[in-house]
């Protein structure tokens, strides 16, 4: 690697780890392009050459920590889909339920409002990643036979994941483990085989066979 590229490898990696270190320290509200490149020994113009503002160097810094463990692991599978999920969608619910640990997710999802190409890279490089992972075990258990065939499972994602983030963004209740428990028993409710032949049940989609 010559020596130019080696130099800006090195500025990127202390920018992404001065970032990620005033995250802890100060949170996402007092974090400055500023201060992380005080902190990062670097202009404050590279920062803004190379990412524009903060959200993308978080953003980046996020997706960097993810990739480093090698990314999401993948979903046990006991074949027993509910208690398969039941830690995830606690995790979830928890990690929302911590005012700490959650100003970074609600910062950067402002960020998105205002900025498609954010909310894009933000979808792509750190959402997708996560929620590929329940939608491949959920695939699996399609397969299995103990989801109906004909699932939508980009739907059925969603059914799962969507009520805690519009109860965390809306902040119409408590985030609770009982939340948790009761969000994932609803869709299991709805996925199971059967569950189509239930009066007022929805139709069936097959948008992923795959």
């Amino acid at each position: 690697m010559p020596d130019a590229a080696r130099r800006s490898e090195r500025s990127r990696n202390a920018i992404l780890q001065a970032a990620m270190d005033l995250l802890q320290e100060k949170g996402y509200a007092d974090l400055t392009v500023e201060g992380i490149a005080a902190r990062a020994g670097v202009g404050k113009q590279t920062i803004y050459r190379w990412w524009g503002g903060r959200g993308p160097v978080v953003l980046d810094a996020l997706v960097e920590k993810h990739s480093g463990s090698g990314g999401p692991p993948a979903l046990p599978d006991t074949g027993d889909l509910e208690a398969d999920l039941r830690p995830v969608i606690r995790a979830i619910v928890a990690e929302l339920a911590d005012d700490r640990l959650s100003a970074t997710t609600r910062a950067l999802t402002i960020e998105t409002l205002s900025s498609e190409d954010f909310a894009g890279r933000m979808r792509d490089r750190l959402l997708r990643p996560q929620l590929d992972t329940v939608k491949n075990r959920l695939r699996s258990a399609r397969a299995a036979g103990q989801v109906r065939a004909g699932v939508d499972l980009d739907q059925a994602v969603e059914l799962l994941i969507g009520p805690m983030y519009h109860r965390w963004m809306m902040r119409t209740g408590p985030l609770t483990e009982e939340y948790a428990d009761g969000i994932l028993e609803l869709a299991m409710a709805a996925l199971r085989p059967g569950a189509a032949d239930r009066p007022g049940a929805p139709p069936t989609a097959s948008s992923d066979l795959m």
